[in-house]
């Protein structure tokens, strides 16, 4: 079996997309993933399973819709592969607060068309890189009013993805890797 990490997208922001985690992993571990453990109240859960990333992802939405009567998107990534987001750190020697440090993750590569509307949205001191199915983001200034955080957490992407601050993307391979 091997760990996978399934990220699920805008659940517990504000009242709506409200999911227990205690539930999020009775279901998913009633499905038969083993080892479930969440980390967070927003959607980080780490799983073992046989089935292929993208396999694992579509079960947990059907799952998700069924359970809860919520569409979820749910990107995953293996720990091997979250082990590399970890390892390329293209930002690391820039990015000196990890909470303002954003991954996001993309179910497939991006677009060449949202690559240049990403880098037309970066305003400095913002950074911004993009190696594979991970969009790096430092927004030393926060992200309440950086026009890239803007396109990186709309729904026009044109591409499933969800973003996590650096924190947690580390503390889950951690939990991967137990």
């Amino acid at each position: 079996m091997e760990r996978q990490i399934a990220l699920l997208r805008g659940i517990n922001l504000g009242p709506r997309n409200r999911i227990a985690m205690a539930d999020l992993r009775e279901l998913l571990a009633g499905a038969g993933f083993e080892d479930v453990r969440t980390y967070r109240q927003s959607g980080n859960v780490v799983l073992s399973s046989n089935a292929k990333p993208d396999d694992v992802a579509r079960e947990c939405e059907q799952l998700i819709e069924e359970a809860f009567g919520l569409d979820i998107a749910v990107v995953t990534r293996t720990r091997r592969q979250l082990a590399q987001v970890v390892k390329h750190n293209p930002l690391g020697k820039v990015a000196k607060n990890p909470k303002r440090y954003q991954v996001s993750f993309l179910a497939t590569k991006a677009p060449a068309e949202l690559v240049r509307r990403l880098e037309s949205a970066v305003v400095e001191p913002e950074r911004l890189t993009i190696v594979g199915r991970e969009i790096y983001a430092w927004h030393p200034e926060g992200i309440a009013r950086s026009k890239l955080w803007a396109v990186l957490a709309g729904r026009q992407l044109g591409v499933t993805a969800t973003a996590r601050n650096w924190t947690t993307v580390t503390k889950l391979l951690e939990l991967a890797a137990e």
